[in-house]
């Protein structure tokens, strides 16, 4: 069992609880709502794959001098670890960018949010740890709620774009599972530093068989590549270290609060937020607190046999 595991089992004190692990996970969250218009933009100037390979190249950049003096040390464990993770982060974020070259970036958060019902599926199928049922009421309003903040007032069109980004919601939802399954057994910035460079590899290489050309040097590409990767690199390190005390279930329901946080960011660049999205976060604040509630005596666990 898992160090996050264990933890499930503990009694909680009160009602709802707040630690710094969580705390930490909802600042990177914001910062995780801000991506989708930078992406949007920075695609009119560069291929999916070069922006993902020098987005995460950047992070790993960044990563490294922090996790140097460590490398000697690592296990084979955590270099599986690291490109477990990568594989997941390289699929989502890839597939999540192409789609933004199609659809606008309201949409793409809309669709990526089906990766919030995923989670605690995953999590029974892989850890074995089934949801509680307050886990799952939590789950439902958050992604109810997440349609309402999120969902573009004409509806969402299933074309190209729309599919591809719908595809990305699996790894996405692998990637909080793995992150998960190893958080507890690993070292940290080992495992971190290689997802990042696994990433930023597999998207590089990626582009010879797709047919993607290397752009024109573009300012706006570098910049939003380079200031995505330091908000990655702080991002990735949060998740690996905050899910070693956070269950996946109730990482993915903070996570739910990113479209909120996008469309609070997209209201200042000048988005109108529609007047039901003010209800979607209501429901998303109540998923997570509902999700803390003690409806029976069973945590999110291992299953019976």
């Amino acid at each position: 069992m898992t160090h996050a595991a264990a933890l499930d089992h503990k009694p909680v004190p009160s009602l709802w609880l707040i630690g710094r692990a969580e705390l930490a996970l909802i600042g990177i969250t914001i910062l995780w709502g801000g991506t989708f218009l930078i992406v949007h933009g920075a695609m009119a100037h560069s291929g999916p794959l070069y922006f993902v390979g020098l987005r995460f190249g950047t992070a790993a950049l960044l990563t490294l001098p922090l996790a140097a003096p460590l490398l000697r040390g690592m296990t084979l464990r955590e270099l599986w670890a690291g490109l477990v993770i990568g594989l997941g982060i390289f699929a989502g974020y890839t597939l999540q960018t192409w789609g933004l070259q199609t659809i606008s970036s309201s949409s793409s958060a809309f669709i990526t949010a089906a990766y919030v019902p995923l989670v605690p599926v995953l999590q029974w199928i892989i850890l074995r740890r089934r949801p509680r049922l307050a886990s799952w009421i939590g789950v439902v309003l958050a992604f109810i709620g997440l349609l309402l903040v999120a969902a573009p007032q004409d509806g969402v069109k299933m074309g190209k774009g729309e599919l591809i980004t719908l595809v990305s919601t699996v790894p996405i939802a692998l990637e909080i599972i793995f992150i998960s399954l190893f958080a507890g057994s690993v070292n940290i910035l080992r495992v971190t530093v290689v997802q990042l460079a696994v990433t930023s590899l597999l998207a590089f290489a990626c582009m010879v068989p797709a047919g993607e050309a290397i752009p024109p040097f573009s300012w706006a590409v570098v910049i939003a590549a380079c200031g995505l990767g330091a908000m990655t690199a702080i991002i990735q390190l949060v998740m690996n270290w905050a899910q070693r005390t956070v269950s996946p279930t109730r990482a993915t329901l903070i996570y739910a609060g990113e479209p909120v946080w996008a469309g609070i960011i997209g209201r200042i660049a000048g988005d109108r937020l529609p007047p039901m999205a003010l209800l979607g976060g209501a429901m998303i604040v109540a998923a997570v607190i509902v999700s803390e509630l003690r409806l029976g005596k069973q945590a999110d666990g291992p299953s019976p046999a």
